[in-house]
């Protein structure tokens, strides 16, 4: 068609090009809104009835005309509140020029067997003399996929990646409510707390992703034998939360059995074969022995450690016990004694004389804790070392007693202490930083202090404590093992380490007069030293007649009740001396 017969057309119909123009550029718009999957209307709040742009039924094909002909009916189909879009224009406020944007999302369905259609609707409402909505404008769009990310964004805020359980602070949620629903209805339920046992093993042997795969496994396995309404979790790493609801204490023992059984008896299949798995489990009755989620988790926790401790793959259930509350007490009143001990500077040092059996002469001296009490007496290091280390105390005990050592190396030059340090401490970067500053500080030092280690900590850890040593040699200072004997290190190990001196266990010196075994033990021990050029330390020597024995065994030190024990006294100007021989 030409342009003049197009002309010819506008006037025939009575339309003038204006208006040609704009019923063109209606239905441009009809076809942009098909295109991006959107309707437009306008609402006659006041009659209630809605006008669609022609685009609507391709928007919503699966939705009658009838519904959408008015506000009633389309808010027949809304889901979750009917009202929703009648109660955002009410509860919103006109602009200036009277007109007020709102934004909405809403599901609509036509059956309760359809699927949900997720709506995002924008647009405007304008308010009549009275301040109320007499017409809305707008466009609708179906949003499903947005409607599905947030859906899953929820869902990972809710629910461990791995597993698709509950994370840990909504399973904790979950516990508290359930702990709050069993005391109000007087009911019975259980938490408990299920560890995937050697886990670390499994990351080492096979990487982490075979790892993965068995706490996947394991979900499974406990899902697959819960009730409804029971809640799991994971808990931590290598650790699942489960509450039982209306559990009673011979239920709960029932199900913890399934749940060990579950995990044990079949192999876990992974893409690097088959593994065998098991589980240790804690468990609390709620609300029978806990008042709130924290106090079920902690007892939860403490029964699992002890399972862990004594027997893997095991069951224990938490009970009261009057002997470990009564411990707890106590060593609430021993944590707060040391550290008032430490902030009032009543850690202080006795020092027993170490020695040389050729000379006579004291070669150093071992620097032993003491705690001063308020009431005058005196806790002894037995008293004090082992509570610090099992409440993690120990560090600050160390490094208040690295500064007593360094402050009396600084003011006696010609003294030689030696200082022992718990396991905790051999890696601790705060002792580090604190020893190696000293002995920059105080030059001189380092050459006169001796540390000594726990045996117990050089098996374990060898060759973390192999670079202990090396850092403390490069400072100048030597290395002792103590109480050598009452574990299992080899001369091999100790030639690793590069000790300087071996501390003969007092347990076995003290019955060398008696016992056959003991001497031939120790005298092995002196013997295989001195191959080594390792000094020699006999501690307990209690009488001549064992002081005899380790000199003629070729010892190089003793100390003990013979020498002299433990003394506040600094006795550098009087120094103990050896009994002479017969």
């Amino acid at each position: 068609m030409d342009c003049r017969s197009y002309l010819e057309c506008l006037r025939i119909t009575g339309l003038s090009r204006n208006e040609a123009i704009l019923n063109s550029a209606v239905v441009q718009t009809s076809t942009i809104l098909v295109s991006l999957g959107q309707a437009a209307f306008v609402w006659d709040v006041v009659t209630d009835t809605i006008a669609w742009s022609d685009s609507v039924g391709e928007v919503f094909p699966e939705i009658p005309p009838g519904s959408l002909a008015s506000g009633a009916e389309f808010a027949k189909l809304i889901e979750p509140e009917r009202s929703i879009r009648l109660d955002t224009l009410s509860h919103s406020h006109p602009m200036h020029g009277g007109a007020a944007p709102y934004r909405i999302e809403y599901g609509v369905r036509t059956s309760t067997a359809a699927p949900v259609l997720w709506i995002e609707e924008s647009g405007c409402w304008f308010a009549g003399p009275d301040g109320g909505p007499i017409r809305a404008q707008g466009i609708v769009r179906i949003n499903n996929e947005r409607h599905a990310r947030d859906e899953q964004l929820l869902k990972l805020s809710r629910h461990d990646a791995l597993t698709g359980e509950l994370n840990r602070s909504h399973l904790i949620a979950g516990l508290a409510e359930s702990i709050e629903e069993a005391q109000r209805f007087r009911a019975s339920s259980a938490f408990l707390l299920i560890s995937v046992d050697h886990l670390a093993r499994i990351n080492d042997a096979f990487g982490f992703d075979v790892a993965d795969g068995v706490i996947s496994e394991v979900a499974k396995r406990i899902r697959a034998r819960l009730r409804g309404g029971d809640v799991l979790g994971r808990f931590s790493g290598n650790k699942f939360g489960l509450v039982l609801k209306n559990c009673t204490v011979d239920d709960m023992n029932v199900a913890a059995d399934r749940f060990l059984a579950a995990i044990r008896d079949e192999v876990v299949p992974t893409k690097s074969g088959p593994v065998s798995v098991t589980v240790s489990i804690g468990a609390v009755s709620v609300p029978r022995y806990t008042r709130d989620a924290d106090e079920a988790i902690n007892r939860a926790q403490e029964v699992l450690d002890s399972v862990k401790r004594r027997r893997a793959g095991s069951f224990a259930a938490w009970r009261p016990n009057v002997e470990r509350d009564a411990q707890r007490r106590v060593n609430i009143r021993v944590t707060d004694e040391i550290v008032t001990a430490l902030n009032e500077r009543r850690i202080v040092m006795a020092f027993e004389p170490v020695v040389a059996v050729g000379s006579g002469e004291t070669a150093f001296y071992e620097c032993l804790i003491r705690m001063e009490q308020n009431d005058g007496r005196v806790l002894l290091a037995p008293d004090i070392v082992p509570v610090a280390e099992r409440l993690g105390l120990i560090r600050l005990v160390d490094h208040r007693v690295l500064e007593l050592v360094v402050q009396e190396l600084t003011i006696a030059p010609d003294v030689q202490l030696s200082l022992n340090i718990s396991p905790d401490t051999t890696m601790d970067p705060d002792w580090w930083s604190s020893i190696e500053s000293l002995m920059r500080a105080h030059p001189g030092v380092a050459e006169r202090l001796i540390v000594e280690i726990t045996e117990t900590v050089a098996i374990q850890d060898l060759d973390d404590v192999r670079g202990f040593v090396t850092r403390l040699k490069n400072l100048g200072s030597r290395i002792a093992i103590d109480d050598f004997g009452a574990g299992y290190t080899s001369f091999r190990n100790l030639r690793k380490l590069g000790v300087d001196i071996v501390k003969i266990d007092g347990a076995f010196v003290q019955n060398i007069t008696r016992s056959a075994d003991d001497r031939a033990f120790v005298q092995t021990l002196i013997d295989l030293a001195r191959r080594l050029q390792i000094k020699t330390v006999a501690e307990w020597v209690q009488d001549e007649e064992s002081a005899a024995m380790l000199r003629e065994w070729g010892c190089d030190y003793i100390q003990g009740r013979l020498i002299g024990l433990a003394s506040a006294e600094r006795r550098w100007q009087v120094p103990a001396v050896l009994p002479a021989a017969g």
